[in-house]
């Protein structure tokens, strides 16, 4: 007797492991091609919308890289040269600088003859333009990282509706397979949109933290650019 219910309480455990899911076969269906086969098409737009982020913030980077020099040495040597009178090697000098700091000092050279106001005009006029270059294209990241949760949260409410529909349609013949399909969307679809966003939503703050820097450093050069060029008694009205 006590080994027939030993018997018999095995039964249901046997029964249990044998319908148990293979870990390996789980690992098979979490890989990438199955989660963007099971993602559904909202899936594709969010991947879409991460590629374009991504895009836009290396370009980005690289721009704000290639903008911001050291200022400090910059003016330092505009300042030996335009002390020695040679403005055309100022010029030069940054021409062969990349930058917004380096076109403000030359707009500031190029109008030292007609006093320290049309100077500090010419100054506000070139800072105005070279802003929305520091700019360009934040407007677009910003986006993406606003919506891409949406996007994602957009995908689970199709996944939930597709689960739904299955279980309308096969009503007391569903089961847990027929309702996976959905469900396994709406996650894929909610986990991208949050995956997408947060890196996006840092770049894009990493980015304005590197354009409020340069548009310091403009500002901070424009003020010591209007007293190397109008110093020593060159500050001559028109």
């Amino acid at each position: 007797m006590p080994s027939l219910l030993a018997q018999g309480g095995l039964q249901p455990s046997l029964l249990m492991f044998a319908s148990a899911p293979d870990a390996a076969s789980v690992a098979h269906k979490m890989t990438m091609p199955n989660l963007l086969a099971d993602g559904g098409p909202m899936l594709w737009v969010i991947l879409f919308a991460g590629a374009a982020g991504l895009v836009v913030f290396i370009e980005r980077a690289l721009h704000c890289h290639r903008a911001q020099i050291n200022s400090a040495e910059f003016l330092n040597g505009v300042r030996t040269v335009i002390k020695r009178n040679n403005l055309v090697e100022a010029i030069s000098i940054c021409d062969a600088t990349p930058g917004p700091v380096a076109r403000l000092v030359k707009t500031a050279i190029l109008n030292r003859d007609f006093g320290r106001e049309r100077v500090r005009e010419s100054l506000e006029e070139t800072g105005l333009s070279e802003v929305p270059r520091l700019e360009k294209h934040l407007d677009l990241l910003a986006t993406i990282a606003q919506l891409a949760p949406l996007l994602g949260l957009l995908g689970t409410v199709l996944g939930f509706i597709k689960t739904f529909a299955t279980l309308q349609s096969q009503a007391l013949y569903a089961n847990s397979n027929l309702m996976a399909a959905g469900v396994g969307q709406a996650l894929i679809c909610c986990a991208a949109g949050l995956a997408v966003a947060i890196p996006i939503h840092a770049g894009y703050n990493y980015l304005v933290s590197r354009v409020n820097a340069i548009v310091t450093d403009m500002e901070r050069t424009a003020n010591e650019i209007v007293n190397i060029v109008t110093e020593n008694g060159s500050d001559r009205q028109p």
